[in-house]
């Protein structure tokens, strides 16, 4: 199956924003030759336009199609900065607290897909008060190097 992937940041009351910079399939760090990449960490302010969709703001389709096997490891990386992948500074930086969603759309070929088809949640984390670890999905995603894996049900 071929599916376009998308990254939402959101949080009650603020505007979240934040760039999906890469897609790993595995291991294998496919440096956004699989996956539509943001031109910029602009906020989407009205939810009932397109600009939601993966395409926003004139992003180009993928350059290829990465095969990925039912029951495979996926994983998304996400930075708040055009280019920005380092560790050494926190993915999605300040006071930005909120939880993290991951959506993906099944396409019959990405290099074309222009987002406009049905999107699914295929993972989430939102605030864990779990005694003594109590965090909302920034966090994870600060902690994690602004990756979030999830296994590929398709």
């Amino acid at each position: 199956m071929k599916y376009l992937s998308q990254f939402v940041l959101s949080a009650s009351a603020v505007t979240a924003h934040s760039l999906f910079q890469d897609i790993w399939v595995g291991t294998s760090d496919q440096a956004q030759s699989c996956s539509r990449v943001p031109p910029n960490n602009s906020p989407i302010s009205n939810v009932e336009s397109n600009d939601l969709r993966c395409n926003m703001g004139g992003t180009k389709a993928a350059a290829e199609v990465c095969t990925v096997e039912a029951g495979s490891s996926l994983t998304v990386e996400m930075h708040a900065q055009p280019g920005e992948r380092s560790c050494s500074t926190p993915a999605i930086g300040g006071n930005h607290f909120g939880p993290v969603l991951v959506y993906m759309s099944k396409v019959d070929d990405a290099t074309t897909a222009d987002g406009s088809s049905d999107w699914f949640k295929v993972a989430e984390d939102g605030y864990d008060a779990a005694v003594g670890s109590s965090s909302w999905g920034t966090e994870l995603l600060n902690k994690n190097c602004g990756k979030r894996a999830f296994t590929g049900q398709l």
